[in-house]
């Protein structure tokens, strides 16, 4: 009898030992936007259905998320088992196999649902090699009730020279209202994604035809300081600590008369928990300066396996139900069709609900009119709006970001600033090999 029982324990015991054996562990490396937010909380649903997989979630600031996965999908350390990543990351990453192709995507899933133009973006060859969580491009919001009390008419297209005439009416510091808030904290994907975008329009480009880099150009030096003066004088103070989230915040607490930046930031106007713009905000295109181009950019937060991963397959099933219709229409029920991942499939955009809420087609035009083959007023060597897609460029932006942060600070002179980088550029792309 105390032998069966012995039997039996032990039995129990090997088919714990089992169980856990066959659980699966993902780790998920994600930025703290509030969709991903969302996609942690919805998890549960997920993992409800599938008990033997557990989520252990990595949820980083913007600039410190793109560090620590770049570092360890470089070196091969295997931390992470699903990484987010953007349209920069993907095509370089993909073509050194870094990451796992997505080549088996199920016919439920509905890839052709997916915009061509977020499909390309995530592909090398034809091949995916990582799935949209959501997409967006940049336009400019603004606060319609200010407006329209000093009599000023928002335009299709705004040009840089009327958004500074605008902030310099509305800007009110006394009463915490800030004619304009722009990001100013220093990273390739912070700061330099407006910045970039301004350069364009000013005539600016990254590199000249045969990889030299141009950051001290003529062009730059008039860029950037328009963006110095107008962060300076109608911006929020402590410019240089304000990233794309803390810039959401400001605008969404009606401090800010305009903002320029993602258009995936328009649906949390909307939450009415969170905003006190709901009724007042209002959506155009980002403005332009005297070259009518590159002002909008393209980019999709995206989820991608690294090729480190153990759990490829098991991470796969969790990315094509993260990003799948279905997802959607649960977020929708969840939270509202505001809330929704924009930016990634044609069937969101036929939802009734969806459609009719103000930001919808503005963020569609954006989309369709970011043309990374035609950024610039020059001819460039390279595919991208507000960047360059090169391994050498996350080092080369962050350098300059956070020249022209220094430049705000007053640590340096615009010019200064600009040659810095340039001389910081020239060193990383020579010691690269382009020239």
């Amino acid at each position: 009898m105390k032998l069966g029982m012995i039997g039996a324990a032990l039995a129990v015991a090997l088919m714990g030992t089992s169980a856990f054996a066959q659980e699966t562990r993902l780790t998920i490396a994600t930025v703290n936007n509030p969709d991903m937010i969302t996609m942690q909380r919805l998890s549960a649903e997920y993992t409800a259905a599938n008990p033997d997989v557990k989520l252990d979630w990595v949820v980083l600031p913007e600039n410190e998320l793109r560090a620590k996965v770049t570092t360890d999908i470089a070196t091969k350390a295997g931390a992470y088992d699903i990484l987010t990543i953007g349209t920069y990351e993907v095509p370089i990453w993909g073509k050194l196999g870094w990451l796992v192709p997505f080549d088996d995507v199920p016919a439920d899933y509905d890839i052709e649902d997916v915009f061509p133009l977020v499909r390309a973006g995530l592909s090398v060859d034809d091949k995916l090699f990582a799935m949209p969580f959501y997409g967006e491009s940049s336009f400019t919001m603004y606060r319609k009730d200010l407006f329209e009390a000093a009599g000023i008419e928002m335009p299709e297209q705004p040009t840089w020279e009327q958004v500074k005439e605008w902030a310099a009416k509305l800007h009110d510091p006394a009463n915490k209202q800030y004619g304009i808030c722009l990001r100013g904290l220093p990273g390739w994907g912070e700061n330099m994604a407006i910045i970039s975008t301004m350069g364009n329009t000013f005539g600016a480009r990254y590199f000249d035809e045969e990889w030299k880099p141009e950051l001290n150009s003529e062009e730059w030096k008039t860029a950037v300081g328009f963006y110095v003066d107008l962060v300076n004088n109608y911006g929020p103070p402590g410019v240089t600590g304000n990233g794309h989230l803390e810039n959401r915040t400001l605008f969404a607490g009606g401090n800010c008369a305009m903002w320029m930046d993602a258009t995936s930031a328009a649906g949390y106007m909307f939450n009415k928990d969170e905003s006190k713009v709901v009724d007042t905000v209002a959506f155009t295109n980002a403005p332009v300066g005297p070259v009518p181009k590159g002002n909008h950019w393209l980019w999709a937060w995206s989820l991608a396996i690294p090729a480190t991963s153990q759990n490829a397959e098991a991470a796969k099933d969790f990315i094509y139900w993260a990003t799948s219709k279905e997802y959607i229409q649960k977020v929708a029920t969840e939270n509202g069709w505001a809330a929704v991942p924009p930016g990634t499939r044609k069937s969101t955009y036929a939802e009734p609900e969806y459609i009719k809420l103000p930001f919808t087609q503005p963020t569609l035009d954006a989309m369709n009119t970011a043309d990374p083959t035609d950024p610039t007023a020059k001819p460039v060597p390279y595919v991208g709006i507000q960047y360059a897609p090169i391994p050498e460029f996350q080092a080369i932006g962050t350098e300059l970001g956070r020249a022209i942060a220094g430049a705000v600070a007053g640590q340096t002179t615009v010019e200064q600033a600009l040659d810095n980088a340039q001389a910081a550029a020239d060193r990383i792309m020579q010691e690269a090999g382009y020239y």
